[in-house]
Parts: structure tokens; sequence; C-alpha cells
């Protein structure tokens, strides 16, 4: 039987590495998934992920949203509503990462579009989507965070502290919401080979790789998107306000 069979999933930040891989799986469960893109560089793939949702037999909903901006959010929320009805699921996975910067020489206007990203994005969303799920009385919402969020990281410190907040919030948000069958938890992954972490500077994942005891970069689809799945399922129903990391023996959490 498909885990997700007949939910309805929200995927935000979709056009590319885990929130791809999340959004097909997901459909392949047996959910129809909305779609989530911020701009251009997103529309080169996001048109394939839909077209794989629908090959998997679920519907799909591309939606174009900077997730940082509230306005935005509200239309992408209500655009879903309008389609679905309801939103059962909710992936914040939105996230971008700079070339960074040392602490002393960051501009704040780096810091600021960073954590708008990774850290206002869970909030506006959750925002938007809870009152939904307090009215159906059942959701699952699945933030996106990272195994850095616990060891810290040269240069990132604006990517680092927001990802940290990441797992405030969700703990945060757990004990609220409980009463309500509703369950927040979060992912940590550990280094992947995502368009995302292809821009980092050079050396940064092979010091990574090193501390590992897999010595190797996660596969999207088969090491970090089943974590998603399972979040998503009834197979977790008594998990609240939990981090799990995948992340090949780099943190032992």
């Amino acid at each position: 039987m498909k885990k997700l069979k007949n939910r309805v999933a929200l995927v935000t930040g979709a056009s590319s590495g885990i929130g791809e891989g999340i959004a097909i799986a997901f459909a392949k469960e047996g959910a129809d998934v909305i779609v989530n893109y911020p701009d251009k560089a997103g529309e080169r793939n996001i048109w394939d992920v839909e077209k794989a949702i629908k090959k998997a037999g679920r519907r799909a909903l591309v939606v174009k949203a900077d997730v940082s901006d509230e306005r935005q959010v509200k239309r992408m929320v209500n655009k879903a509503l309008k389609e679905f009805g309801r939103i059962d699921i909710l992936v914040n996975n939105a996230g971008i990462a700079d070339a960074g910067a040392l602490t002393h020489e960051m501009s704040a206007e780096m810091w600021d579009r960073n954590v708008a990203v990774n850290l206002r994005s869970v909030f506006l969303c959750s925002r938007y989507v809870l009152p939904h799920m307090y009215k159906q009385n059942f959701g699952k919402i699945i933030n996106n965070s990272t195994q850095f969020a616990y060891t810290g990281s040269p240069l990132f410190g604006h990517y680092t502290a927001a990802k940290a907040g990441v797992i405030a919030l969700t703990r945060t948000m757990a004990m609220e919401v409980d009463d309500a069958n509703i369950n927040v938890n979060c992912v940590a992954p550990g280094a992947v080979m995502t368009p995302m972490v292809e821009d980092v500077p050079s050396g940064k994942p092979s010091g990574v790789l090193a501390r590992q005891t897999k010595h190797r970069f996660g596969d999207v689809d088969k090491d970090i998107v089943p974590t998603f799945v399972f979040l998503a399922s009834e197979e977790s129903r008594f998990y609240s306000g939990q981090t799990l990391s995948p992340n090949g023996g780099d943190v032992f959490l």
C-alpha cells in the first residue's frame, strides 16, 4: 500500500536537488503535489518535475513564489487550497547558499537574504498552512535543516544560524500543535551533491567527507528522501519535534 495515498503535499524549493526528489517520491507514494520554485533559474527544471509527478499518476500544481515574501506565500497557499481543497503535508525545503564570508566581513544584505530564505520562509509557510491543518485536524510539517546547524561552519555563519533556527522553530511548533493531530519534525541532511552544494567553494565538501565514517556524498533519492517519506507518513505518528539526520556518520546526534 502506498504510504501517502490521496494526501496533498506542498514542497517548497522543488525544482532541483532534495526538493525535486521529495516531490517525485511523494507522488510515487500516492500524493498530489504542489511544487514551488522561486525564479527563472528554477523554471528550467520544474516542468520536468511536474511531468514526473503526472507520470506517477498524481496531480501536480506548479507555483512560482519567493517563499521569503509574505504576500507571495499567501498567494501560493491560497492557490493550492483552491486547486486541492486541503494541504496535508508541508515540506519547508527551500534554501540558498552562497560563497560565504567571515563574520566581520559579511554584509548585512548577505546575512538578511540568507536568513530570509532559509528561516523566515519556514515561519511564513507554516504560518499560512497551519490554520488549515488545524481545521482538518491533521497535518505533517517537515522542515529541512543541515548537519552544520550542530557543528557550525567557517564562512557560513548566516547559513548555520538560520538552519539552527529551523531546528529550534521545529521544536517550538511541535509543542504548540500536537493536540491538533499535527506532527512537526525536521531533517538535517549531511553532504549531498546537489546544485546548491556544487556552488560551495572548492575544498569544503571534501573536508566534510574526510570526517565521515561513510566517506561519500549522500544520494538524494536513496539516502535522503526516504527520511522525508517516513516523516510524511503515518509510520511517524509518534515523532514530534525531532530532527533526523542522514549524514553518513559526519555528526553523531
